[in-house]
């Protein structure tokens, strides 16, 4: 199997929906693309799978001096080398590559989101990287393309956070702030409960899960408003990856926030419509200077 094959398998294997978003690249930039995600993926299984944390942090470790290897053009996994590919074709800054291991210790170190600078961290670098990642292979001109990646990062993994809210505690986390949850008078034992505690704990989940929802809601409005006119058509890929995040972040409401009792999932069939829909939005809405949208 070539490294190229290695890093397709993994992208479509892991039913992420960022694949959808691939589909419409060219396949110079979906190589590029496919190799960055199938990274990310390698180092998240390490996270999530591996309750060990030594030997997560080992692995962990393999994958910081294999980035520095793919930066010397020596790789050896199969992914490395297929970043040496991406990143001899596109400027993809190492610094990125290792903010997202940071990213993942943060995950196996087990400590605790204590504050939303703790979260806003987090977001950041298992998400925010890989918006400015996703652009440097997309192309842009305007720098502010780079605060429209930022954003956009933290919008879906807020929304990741709030659909896994309650599969995140079987393996003991919980990614929303001590002190936000303290604030709305939330324990760890109510999150990891659900709405099945009595009226005032219904009442006081609901609200903190309505807190971060809002917050999530406004950071897909600020990623929207900060992307530059000029960067728009190149950017499309990561208009139609928000566009399939943001209907989690409906059905989330939808359900009444309750997703222990219904999982927000949605269908690849549904994503492929989703992401096809806002394609063919943004090119008739780049043509005739149409409003920017996720709703589809």
């Amino acid at each position: 199997m070539t490294p190229e094959k290695y890093c397709e398998d993994k992208t479509r294997g892991s039913g992420s929906s960022f694949f959808y978003a691939f589909i419409f690249l060219s396949p110079e930039k979906r190589r590029a693309m496919m190799a960055l995600y199938a990274f990310c993926r390698e180092v998240d299984d390490i996270a999530d799978e591996i309750k060990d944390k030594e030997v997560a942090a080992r692995k962990l470790l393999f994958w910081k001096e294999e980035v520095g290897r793919v930066y010397n053009d020596v790789a050896r996994h199969p992914v490395g080398i297929e970043l040496m590919w991406a990143k001899n074709n596109y400027v993809i800054d190492k610094s990125l590559l290792l903010e997202m291991i940071e990213g993942m210790l943060m995950d196996v170190s087990g400590k605790a989101i204590v504050s939303a600078a703790d979260l806003q961290l987090y977001c950041y670098r298992v998400a925010g990287v890989v918006g400015l990642m996703s652009i440097a292979v997309f192309g842009f001109g305007n720098e502010a393309s780079k605060t429209f990646a930022l954003k956009m990062g933290e919008a879906l993994q807020l929304t990741n956070i709030l659909r896994d809210v309650y599969e995140d505690t079987k393996i003991d986390r919980i990614y929303l702030p001590q002190q936000t949850r303290a604030a709305f008078k939330v324990t760890d034992q109510d999150i990891r409960q659900g709405f099945g505690g009595d009226e005032q704990v219904n009442a006081n989940l609901k609200a903190l899960l309505f807190s971060v929802f809002t917050q999530a809601k406004q950071a897909y409005a600020d990623a929207l408003a900060a992307l530059p006119a000029e960067d728009r058509a190149s950017l499309t890929p990561s208009l139609m990856m928000g566009a399939i995040y943001y209907a989690h972040l409906a059905r989330f409401e939808a359900v009444g926030f309750d997703v222990w009792k219904f999982p927000v999932r949605i269908s690849p069939l549904r994503k492929i419509w989703i992401a096809w829909r806002a394609w063919r939005y943004e090119k008739k809405a780049v043509q005739k200077n149409l409003p920017l949208r996720l709703d589809f």
